[in-house]
């Protein structure tokens, strides 16, 4: 029903910047909550960013005032903006947004979907 597709990952030096987008498509009525999460090699997956349908955001600590998320609602987009990138932000960031898919559903709770993942590195 719905896809989330990342881009932006890649490959930067310690102190870049990167920006992340995850566009969301298919059948959507309205999309609540968007996040990035993160995933380390040996670590837990761990939330990085979220930011209600309003634009009310928070943040990891270890990320705070390096990372900025925002949305345009027009778009079904989130967007991560990363700078100051630090060795240690290596990992797979995935995309989560959650999606009614119908005025009916919009009754209840909505659905969680999540992106592919999106390889980020960063090297000293």
């Amino acid at each position: 029903q719905v896809q989330l597709v990342e881009s932006g990952g890649g490959l930067v030096q310690a102190g870049g910047s990167l920006r992340l987008s995850c566009a969301a498509s298919g059948t959507i009525f309205s999309i609540d909550a968007m996040a990035w999460y993160r995933q380390a090699p040996g670590k837990q997956r761990e939330l990085v960013a979220r930011i209600s349908s309003g634009g009310s955001s928070n943040y990891a600590d270890s990320v705070k005032a390096r990372f900025t998320i925002s949305r345009d609602n027009a778009k079904n987009t989130v967007y991560l903006q990363m700078n100051s990138l630090k060795p240690e932000d290596t990992a797979v960031y995935y995309c989560n947004a959650n999606v009614w898919t119908s005025f009916r559903d919009y009754r209840s709770r909505p659905s969680p979907y999540w992106g592919q993942g999106t390889q980020v590195t960063v090297s000293s």
